[in-house]
């Protein structure tokens, strides 16, 4: 009975998901913690990332990887983000690109850093 079911289901969820069209990359494993796509370099943007704010300011942003670099560049020059080793930041540039990449009509383009307001020393 188990094993009807069961294929019954399994018909079921292929059916759902071709007819929505779901692609592998949407199949991928989610962090049930940080909400992060687990795949390479997860676990460097789960530590650097979220020391200092939540794990959701990455995953609700798509970037190409220049994009992704001048954040992180914003947050050393305003935020008081450390520096990173270069292994440690192409792995963090490699996972943001290829786990976050820009999506049309998903969100506004960045602020130029050049409109941003300055950083006040006051909440360091």
């Amino acid at each position: 009975m188990h094993t009807a079911l069961h294929r019954v289901l399994a018909g079921c969820i292929a059916a759902v998901a071709g007819f929505i069209n779901l692609s592998p990359a949407l199949a991928q494993d989610i962090d049930a913690t940080t909400g992060l796509t687990v795949a390479p370099g997860w676990e460097l943007v789960r530590i650097h990332c979220g020391g200092c704010h939540s794990h959701k300011v990455v995953t609700s942003q798509r970037a190409d990887r220049k994009t992704w670099q001048d954040t992180i560049r914003w947050m050393q020059a305003t935020q008081n983000l450390w520096q990173f080793d270069r292994e440690t930041e192409h792995g963090i540039l490699d996972y943001l690109a290829a786990n976050y990449p820009p999506q049309a009509n998903r969100r506004r383009a960045p602020i130029p850093p050049t409109l941003m307001p300055p950083a006040d020393p006051e909440v360091r």
